[in-house]
Parts: structure tokens; C-alpha cells; sequence
């Protein structure tokens, strides 16, 4: 991979990203009460309908609706319960007080709600027009039919898909197996946390917000600490790192033109591009793989900055990562705002200003940013909800102006 000469647009190493990166091909089978945000590696069958039969939506009256919309008086019957089939036989004109869940008996179809009507003795009054045939039932398999694809290979598993997957009867489902990353900071100026301060040295910030970025992902994450500028310790941090991980990610040292270790010591284990990106913050980017024998890691360096490396991450390391992991799923969408501010570009290159996105009285979204954009304003990633994203051959927006929004997504 030879150094790109000139600046990349956004886009184009989105592009790229999306060639150089494939789905780990490992998988495991994992206890679904382990399954959480793991990644299906193959499509799951329904094993049963769901729901298995067809049941009331409600608690009401459970009768033939053959003769609506027209005003009913029924005879009440019997009681059908849930977890239970009634096994009593209902007559033309007759109905059965029924409860959420419970099965239809044979022959009924709709459900009338309790509140909508009025019982006298054993006979039910349900006016006119207020039902049609078929509501409030559910009907056997309208969910998820019995060997049809109840989940497909790369959904990430949710609370909600989990709960799916408990409600086929499922103990265990295949998942495509965690994706292992090894992360480390470089620099002289770096300080661990317990070190003393010293005159020109920082804490190092960047370990911990990159950790939990991949921990929320469900990478297994290699913390490898701060790494000096060391021609020996960098290549033995390389060495180490592309020996047990998928996926290297480094902070510093990969600014364009900058003679450090770092990048030499990139150059001298893989086959790496540095890259100059049209963007703010992050224009410095190191991109490729680092071998070790027969294996080999794919490589993202970034910045330096704390808050260059969360936009980094954002939006270009977070996408290439799930679909490493086997992911399928649309990227999260950019939503509109309204600017409450003038908020200066060039076109040129894409800008990402932190924002705080509230709603206004109308209900539509808002964007305000969160004041100072330098790269080093670590606070202002706290204070803010997302990222105001104004794309390449955008200029200057005004106030009132629409603009593109991608929110953190409880990322960050």
C-alpha cells in the first residue's frame, strides 16, 4: 500500500474501508443469556409459529364476528384463561369472556374489548360499529412462521432479539465470535494514570476513551498502555499486538510529513498508507496491516487529539469494525436540525462540530454547538449529544439553516 500523494475526501476512504475489511469467517455457539450485542453468524429458523396458536390481544369477549358491523347481543358461555384451551363448544349467538392470551376456541375470531360493553347476566350488548371482523385476534404464525428466517446471519442481538430468540424456545444461538483489538498510545508526552505530572506531559485520555468505545461495540480489547517513542518498544508493541489481535488502533504519531518512530516503525512491519483526509478534526490518518509470520492485523492510526480520535472512530473505525464483526445493518442515519447559530466552512472539506441537539416547541430538532471546536476541548465531547456533520461542498451555515446531525447513539 503505497502513501497517498494527495488529500481523500470523506468518502473516498469510506470506500476503501469497506474493500480492505471482511466479516471474521469464527464462530461460536454462546447460552442466549450470554448472547447480548453479539453478532448472529447464521440465519436462524423458527422452529414453531409464533404465536403457536391463534389468541386473544386482550382481555374481552371472544365470539363469531360473521355478522358485524351490526349491533350484537350475545350469551356468555364460559371463561377461556390463559396458558389453558377451553374445551366447551360455542353456539351460533353465544361468546366467551376470554383473557390476554388465551386461545380462541374453535370457531371465533374476533375479540371485543371489556370496556366497549355491557353486560347484563349472562348476556353481552356490543353496539353497532364498533368492530370489524377479526379484531383483537392473533392469529397462529402472523409473527414468525415455523421454518422461516427468524433472524438473519449478522443482526447485532438486542434486548429485543434476544427476547425474539427466547420466545422460539432457543437455550443457545451461533455467534460470530468477538473481534479481537489491540489499542496503545504513543508518545514521550504521555502519562499513565499514577504517574506524577511533569512539565509539558499529559494524561492520556485517549486510552480510556477508546476502550470504552470498543468495549460498547463487544470487541475483546487488548490494553496495551502508553508506548514510548522507542524504536525497539514500538516494534515490539507491533510485534506483540498483530500476534493476538484481528485489529491494531493506535493514537499519535501518524501526522503527515511528522518524522517520528511511530510511523517509521509502520512503514518498517506492514504495509501501511499514511493518509491526509479532507476533514476537521482528523486529517492525519494511518491505514493498512501489520505482519507477524503468518498472520497479519489491520492497522488504524489516528490522531493524537482526544477529541480527533472519538471523530475518527465515529466515522471511519466503528463502521469498518462491525463489519468486521459480521454486521448487517444500514449505517445509522444522519437526521436534520436547525441551526441556532452561524456556523463558519469552507467548502473544501467535511467539518464536524460538536453539537447539543434538543427539540424546539414545534417538536422538529435543533443544533446548537458546544462552544470552543478545537481538537484538544476534550470537554466538549461530554457536553455534547452528536456531531454536526457539514459535508465537503458545503459553505458557511446560517441561522435557521437545515443541517446534518449524526448522534452519538450512547457511543460516546
Amino acid at each position: 500500500m503505497r502513501e497517498t500523494p494527495t488529500s481523500l475526501s470523506v468518502e473516498a476512504v469510506l470506500a476503501h474501508l469497506e474493500q480492505m475489511t471482511v466479516p471474521l469467517s469464527d464462530s461460536e455457539p454462546v447460552a442466549l443469556v450470554q448472547a447480548l450485542d453479539r453478532v448472529l453468524a447464521e440465519d436462524v429458523i423458527s422452529p414453531l409459529n409464533v404465536p403457536p396458536h391463534d389468541n386473544s390481544a386482550m382481555d374481552g369477549y371472544a365470539f363469531n364476528g360473521q355478522s358485524l358491523p351490526q349491533a350484537q347481543t350475545l350469551q356468555v358461555v364460559g371463561t377461556a384463561l390463559a396458558g389453558q384451551a377451553w374445551t366447551g363448544s360455542v353456539l351460533p349467538g353465544q361468546c366467551v369472556k376470554i383473557m390476554t392470551g388465551a386461545i380462541m376456541p374453535p370457531g371465533l375470531d374476533t375479540v371485543v374489548a371489556q370496556e366497549m360493553t355491557r353486560v347484563q347476566g349472562d348476556q353481552l350488548h356490543i353496539p353497532a360499529g364498533t368492530l370489524q371482523r377479526g379484531d383483537n385476534c392473533r392469529l397462529c404464525g402472523e409473527d414468525i412462521q415455523a421454518g422461516n428466517i427468524a433472524l438473519k446471519s449478522g443482526t447485532r442481538l438486542g434486548p429485543a432479539a434476544c427476547g425474539l430468540l427466547a420466545s422460539l424456545g432457543l437455550p443457545e444461538v451461533r455467534v460470530t465470535r468477538r473481534l479481537k483489538v489491540a489499542y496503545f498510545s504513543t508518545g514521550d508526552e504521555i502519562l499513565s494514570l499514577g504517574q506524577a505530572p511533569r512539565e509539558g506531559a499529559v494524561y492520556d485520555s485517549n486510552r480510556f476513551t477508546v476502550h470504552g468505545m470498543l468495549t460498547r461495540l463487544g470487541c475483546s480489547v487488548l490494553d496495551m498502555g502508553v508506548v514510548r517513542d522507542d524504536p525497539a518498544l514500538l516494534e515490539a508493541a507491533f510485534r506483540q499486538a498483530a500476534a493476538q489481535a484481528d485489529v491494531i488502533i493506535t493514537s499519535g504519531g501518524v501526522s503527515v510529513g511528522e518524522a517520528d518512530f511511530t510511523k517509521a516503525m509502520m512503514k518498517h512491519l506492514g504495509d501501511v498508507a499514511f493518509w491526509r483526509i479532507d476533514m476537521r478534526p482528523g486529517r492525519p490518518m494511518a491505514v493498512g496491516r501489520i505482519h507477524q509470520g503468518d498472520r497479519s492485523a489491520v492497522l488504524f492510526g489516528l490522531p493524537g487529539n482526544p477529541v480527533a480520535v472519538m471523530v475518527t472512530f465515529m466515522a471511519f473505525v466503528r463502521p469498518a469494525l462491525e463489519r468486521m464483526m459480521g454486521m448487517q445493518r444500514p449505517a445509522l442515519p444522519l437526521l436534520k436540525a436547525r441551526s441556532q447559530e452561524v456556523l463558519r466552512k469552507k467548502p473544501g472539506r467535511t467539518e464536524y462540530q460538536r453539537g447539543i441537539v434538543t427539540r424546539d416547541t414545534q417538536g422538529q430538532l435543533q443544533v446548537i454547538t458546544t462552544g470552543l471546536q478545537g481538537s484538544g476541548v476534550l470537554s466538549s465531547m461530554v457536553q455534547a449529544n452528536g456531531l454536526i456533520v457539514l459535508h465537503h461542498d458545503q459553505g458557511t451555515a446560517q441561522i435557521g439553516d437545515w443541517v446534518d446531525v449524526m448522534m452519538f447513539d450512547g457511543h460516546l
